[in-house]
């Protein structure tokens, strides 16, 4: 069995990010950045099918440089062999770009049983290019799911949202994208770390994913941002003392606007 596992690097959320003053996209040299973890579940999801089923996993990611680190990162959690696409000209590419592009990528693996992914990145949480992808490479979509089961080359799935939950199937191959509630990620060993340095990673561009595609007629954004301002700061508050007039000065407070 084949599994491919799509990853991303995003911002941390528990750092200050930065915008690059050209074209307000993510400054990347001044953003502390991390493997989402989102795709750390989807990865482990990949990882423990390969123990009780033998399987090959590919992990594979789209960015600059730094996203090397994310795929070398699930190769240490046990993955056999990543797929880095990294290309200047994609920098800024919206969901449906970046869902062509990872589609693509996907294709250069044989055989591909299954396709594992998060439900949505910390930084777009646009919660759209899984399917997108599945429908792209025409696989069934499985999305939003918290537990998942292989059996002979079908997957069944517990799919959980706001609406309700939901028992879905499909034959393999399929496209799955998980929620936080599928699993608890595994830390990566020593030893894992050490070995991941010796895995394959292949570096692809646009050219090797789309050979002879016109640039002009490769829309990486289907929009742009014009201006960008940091959050203003948050004003100090109304402080109530309570000197036997405090409820009613909390319900005029409240009054005043409208919130009452």
């Amino acid at each position: 069995m084949n599994i491919v596992v799509l990853v991303k690097q995003v911002p941390d959320t528990a750092a200050d990010r930065a915008l690059s003053e050209g074209d307000h996209t993510l400054d990347r040299e001044n953003t502390d950045l991390v493997l989402d973890e989102i795709n750390e579940r989807a990865a482990e999801e990949a990882l423990t099918l390969k123990e009780t089923t033998d399987a090959e996993v590919t992990v594979v990611s789209m960015g600059p440089d730094s996203a090397l680190d994310a795929i070398r990162k699930v190769l240490a959690m046990g993955a056999d062999r990543g797929i880095h696409i990294c290309d200047d000209r994609l920098q800024g590419a919206d969901v449906v770009t970046t869902a062509r592009v990872l589609a693509a990528a996907v294709r250069t693996v044989a055989d591909v049983d299954l396709v594992l992914a998060g439900n949505a990145a910390t930084d777009g949480q646009a919660s759209a290019v899984p399917a997108i992808v599945a429908d792209l490479l025409g696989l069934p979509q499985l999305t939003h799911v918290r537990e998942l089961v292989l059996d002979a080359k079908r997957v069944r799935a517990e799919r959980e949202t706001e609406g309700g939950e939901t028992t879905l199937e499909a034959p393999l191959p399929a496209l799955v994208s998980v929620t936080e509630k599928i699993n608890e990620p595994r830390y990566p060993s020593f030893k894992g770390i050490m070995a991941a340095k010796k895995k394959p990673v292949a570096t692809i561009g646009l050219d090797g994913l789309f050979p002879g595609a016109d640039d002009t007629g490769f829309l990486v954004s289907r929009t742009r941002v014009v201006e960008a301002v940091p959050r203003p700061a948050r004003s100090a508050g109304i402080r109530v003392v309570d000197d036997g007039l405090a409820g009613r000065q909390l319900a005029d407070h409240l009054i005043a606007r409208k919130l009452v």
